[in-house]
């Protein structure tokens, strides 16, 4: 059983009652933090301990994404016994910013960084995980989180291409970028997307169900989703803060392109 809870969904910044990106992935008692974004941290400790967090994921460089990976760091390595390095997968240089805020060698030994490239497939713990390059702003890998034969596919931030297709095959879930509702304004429509084109693709992917997130704060909940069900015949629902989900069992290869 794959198990997971959302943290935030927020865009850009945490609002009040929704911190930004951050999910809590988790298998066979392996805790996978994705996406440490702004607020997460506090909302991760409604569920785990800093020290009882496995590993780190993080999509990508941008602060809503991984602002929070300072604050779990120092709660490690400021305790009075501190668990072992942390492992933090990332793209190269992605977290170069968020590593250097404290003074230098403060938390070197609080985590142990290990870069990967955007079509890489690796192992943590017991995830299969399978790694796309989509377009950002920056660079943003689309990851794949595979476990007892079920599926997650996540976007992280991404504009339109057919990898979110690609990444998205037969998936139990699609969590996808939906920043707006339905028209993409012109100078960001090579970098996000919004609730109608997610869920075209999930349609496209023959996904099973679609979580949309990282809307843009203000954003209503009912307008993204029927933007998005206009598009896609399976559920939808926006990733809010407290949402839990069993990924559920199913036969969910990997996408076409994909090293087994």
């Amino acid at each position: 059983m794959m198990h997971l809870t959302i943290l935030g969904g927020c865009g850009a910044w945490p609002v009040k009652d929704q911190p930004c990106s951050g999910y809590l992935v988790q298998s066979e008692g392996f805790r996978l933090f994705v996406d440490p974004g702004y607020a997460t941290f506090p909302a991760l400790q409604e569920y785990v301990t800093a020290g009882q967090v496995d590993a780190v994921l993080v999509t990508h460089g941008h602060p809503d994404h991984c602002a929070d990976l300072n604050p779990l760091l120092r709660a490690r390595a400021l305790t009075d016994e501190p668990p072992a390095p942390l492992p933090v997968y990332t793209l190269p240089s992605a977290l170069d910013a968020v590593l250097c805020l404290d003074r230098p060698g403060m938390l070197r030994d609080s985590f142990e960084l290990r870069e990967f490239q955007g079509g890489d497939s690796f192992g943590i713990g017991p995830f299969r995980v399978d790694t796309r390059l989509l377009p950002h702003f920056v660079p943003n890998a689309g990851v794949r989180l595979s476990a007892g034969g079920m599926s997650l596919a996540y976007t992280g931030d991404t504009g339109p291409s057919p990898e979110v297709t690609a990444l998205a095959r037969d998936a139990d879930v699609l969590l996808c970028e939906a920043t707006y509702v339905d028209q993409v304004p012109r100078a960001d429509e090579e970098f996000l997307l919004s609730a109608r084109l997610a869920g075209e693709y999930a349609e496209a992917a023959r996904a099973a169900r679609l979580l949309l997130t990282h809307l843009w704060p203000g954003t209503g909940q009912a307008p993204a989703v029927n933007a998005a069900a206009r598009a896609f015949t399976g559920p939808v629902e926006v990733a809010h803060p407290g949402l839990m989900a069993h990924v559920p069992a199913a036969a969910s290869p990997p996408p076409p392109g994909f090293h087994t």
